[in-house]
C-alpha cells in the first residue's frame, strides 16, 4: 500500500484484555488507514501487542489512542518501537 512507510510495533500493559480493546484498536486502525493486527498476549493477560504500518502522522494517532484505550481498560505502560514499513499486510485485523 503507498505510503506506508514506517512501522509502529506497541506492547499496552495495564487492563487491556476483556475491555474491547482489540476493538478499539481495529476501529481506530481502520479510521487512520493502517494496516497491520493486534492480538492478545495470553502467557500474560496485562499485555497487548499492536503492530501496525502506515504514515508516521497516523501510526503516532494511533499511539494517542493506544495510551488511553477504551472505557474499562487502564493503561499502565506503552512499550513503543519504529520501524520501517515491511509490506506484510494489506488490511488492519484482530488475530488471536
Amino acid at each position: 500500500m503507498p505510503g506506508n512507510d514506517t512501522r509502529l510495533n506497541v506492547i499496552v500493559i495495564g487492563r487491556v484484555q476483556g475491555v474491547g480493546f482489540r476493538m478499539f484498536v481495529e476501529h481506530h486502525a481502520h479510521r487512520l488507514g493502517l494496516v497491520g493486527f493486534v492480538r492478545n498476549d495470553y502467557t500474560d493477560r496485562r499485555r497487548l501487542e499492536v503492530v501496525a504500518e502506515g504514515s508516521k502522522n497516523n501510526l503516532e494517532e494511533l499511539l494517542r489512542q493506544l495510551q488511553v484505550g477504551p472505557g474499562g481498560a487502564r493503561v499502565e505502560d506503552v512499550q513503543v518501537s519504529w520501524g520501517h514499513s515491511q509490506d506484510s499486510f494489506n488490511s488492519f485485523r484482530v488475530t488471536s
